[in-house]
């Protein structure tokens, strides 16, 4: 049994320990987003100004553009600039007043849009976030197995943040004893990380709080039938304030206008006891006069959703401040060391044990 664990664990680390270094190595940096944009895009550091006369107008000023954007994600306190989103791949930020800071047409043009689709898309779309899913189910796999392996050799752990020497035997022993005691983050992260982007893995994990299919009818949004898009011409500031004062608790996230007839004007808000980063309450706009057509609370949803909108924030350390983010800093580089030692030694080993069947081969005889 110990033989055949031990086996599944050398080949997982073999074959995908690159892969789990990449995701660990693009997450570890996307923690602190924020700060590298405070660090290099102008107004990135302006104080947030959350009430409806700045949201509206620089909206109004956005969306009313000849080339508008066909969502806004509005500033926070830790980030000063709206993040538009022109569609296939283009977006920019934005100042507070409405201003465009910057733009780019694909996400090959920032270097942080670009570790994002690395991270969750691994550049190539729907596919490679499949396969970043798949990878971190395997690395449960791979943690576990781990866990039971090292349970025989508890009692000559040390704990040491690097390899005392880079060759195989205390690389081994470095990565079986740094890697049980990061094993419980690792967990979050792989678990959470798989949740977001793979369906049957996140029914699976909340079908004991809610159905599948309660889940999936609670964030259905509400359509209108026909209708003029009306894309210009509303009053943004109005709009905020009505959001505002149907969840006076709640902070605006996310604006978005329809883009064909039988769509709403969609407002997203975060409320206060909401820890998914753009909330999951939304307040729906009539595009043609303005009126509300539906709202929903992210706070009443069936207790599977609400334990899912926390999946996210966990992962990318969007709660728990700077402490948490240094913590899962710290789980991301661990893992990209983990799966890199996990590679180099599984392929030198086998270079090795191929070199020293070649010297044990007899020469047959001329």
């Amino acid at each position: 049994m110990m033989r055949a664990l031990d086996l599944i664990h050398r080949w997982t680390g073999g074959l995908i320990g690159l892969l789990l270094a990449v995701l660990g190595l693009s997450g570890a940096m996307l923690v602190h987003k924020d700060a590298f944009l405070r660090a290099v895009v102008p107004h990135a550091a302006d104080a947030y100004r959350g009430d409806a006369a700045a949201i509206g107008g620089a909206a109004a000023r956005l969306f009313d553009a000849p080339d508008g954007p066909r969502s806004i994600v509005l500033a926070t306190d830790g980030r000063g600039l709206h993040q538009l989103n022109f569609g296939k791949g283009a977006g920019g930020y934005a100042d507070q007043a409405g201003n465009v800071v910057t733009r780019w047409d694909t996400t090959w043009e920032r270097p942080e849009v670009w570790l994002f689709d690395l991270h969750h898309h691994l550049l190539t779309g729907d596919t490679g976030e499949t396969i970043a899913g798949i990878a971190g189910l395997i690395g449960i796999g791979f943690v576990v197995t781990g866990i039971i392996l090292w349970w025989r050799t508890r009692k000559t752990f040390e704990f040491r943040v690097w390899p005392k020497r880079m060759s195989r035997p205390p690389i081994v022993r470095h990565h079986r004893d740094l890697g049980v005691v990061v094993a419980p983050l690792l967990l979050l992260s792989m678990l959470t990380g798989a949740m977001l982007v793979l369906k049957p893995v996140r029914n699976f994990v909340l079908s004991p709080f809610s159905s599948p299919a309660e889940m999936q009818a609670a964030l259905a949004p509400p359509k209108v039938e026909g209708g003029a898009l009306a894309l210009k011409g509303p009053d943004w500031v109005r709009l905020v304030a009505v959001a505002k004062a149907r969840f006076p608790d709640a902070e605006p996230r996310v604006i978005a206008r329809p883009d064909e007839p039988g769509e709403l004007i969609s407002m997203r808000l975060r409320r206060a006891d909401e820890w998914l980063t753009n909330g999951r309450t939304y307040v729906w706009f009539d595009p043609a006069d303005g009126h509300v057509v539906d709202t929903r609370d992210g706070l009443a949803l069936p207790l599977g959703s609400r334990i899912f909108n926390l999946a996210y924030p966990v992962h990318a350390a969007k709660v728990g401040g700077l402490l948490y983010r240094l913590v899962m800093t710290l789980s991301g580089l661990t893992l990209a060391m983990l799966g890199s030692f996990a590679v180099f030694t599984f392929w030198s080993s086998r270079g090795q044990q191929r070199t020293a069947r070649r010297k044990q081969t007899p020469v047959a005889a001329e």
